[in-house]
């Protein structure tokens, strides 16, 4: 199987040859948003995690305290279903989720996308991880990783991809989450992290599966 690395490579360089210009743009603004550090605020290792409640899929109310009872959380945010890489990042961790729950941890995904909206029934029926909604940025705002979305990106999403973000979001059209996953202990602190702000870099499933083995 190949890696997630591999796979968001191979969709950057089909994104290159297929609209050049837009993706010497992304690569601009990545740049630019590196210099500035964004992403630096997000919570470190050593940190306690804020506590949470978002509705999943269904619309029921999950709490970070109730899960972390279980074991180490594993809690990646991505930006929505509408976005490639992370439908590559999802599928990926999807297929060692078997690994994550061996070494007894739960796995949440959150996106501002409402919740009857980040994934379809039959993907639902097909994910065996949660999927949490976060419409108004601000349990991301809690971790450090919301991200304004700059306009040419905003631009490219309202006209060349027909994607209305006020609509998917309920609301929130210009604030999505930084790609970023987090790990914590029982205790609720951050044991590892991974956080880039170029949201088509995303952190292995085998790097979370030996993190977590560190950590048992």
């Amino acid at each position: 199987m190949k890696k997630l690395r591999e796979l968001t490579d191979a969709k950057i360089e089909s994104g290159r040859q297929n609209n050049p210009e837009f993706m010497n743009g992304v690569d601009a603004i990545i740049e630019q948003e590196k210099a500035f550090e964004k992403g630096k605020d997000a919570i470190k290792i050593g940190q306690k995690a804020p506590d949470f409640e978002l509705p999943n899929a269904e619309g029921k109310s999950i709490v970070l305290k109730s899960l972390l009872k279980k074991g180490p959380v594993v809690i990646t945010f991505y930006r929505g279903n509408w976005c490639p890489y992370c439908n590559l990042q999802l599928r990926a961790l999807q297929a060692r989720l078997d690994d994550i729950y061996a070494l007894g941890a739960t796995l949440v995904a959150i996106s501002p996308q409402v919740p009857d909206g980040s994934l379809t029934e039959d993907e639902i029926s097909k994910m065996d991880f949660i999927v949490l909604s976060d419409q108004d940025a601000k349990v991301a705002l809690q971790y450090g990783v919301a991200w304004q979305v700059p306009e040419f990106l905003a631009e490219h999403m309202r006209v060349d991809r027909k994607l209305d973000l006020e609509i998917v979001n309920n609301g929130n059209g210009n604030v999505l989450p930084i790609p970023a996953t987090f790990i914590l202990g029982q205790d609720g602190v951050v044991t590892w992290n991974y956080v880039n702000v170029d949201y088509r870099t995303r952190s292995e499933p085998e790097e979370i599966i030996e993190a977590l083995k560190r950590l048992s």
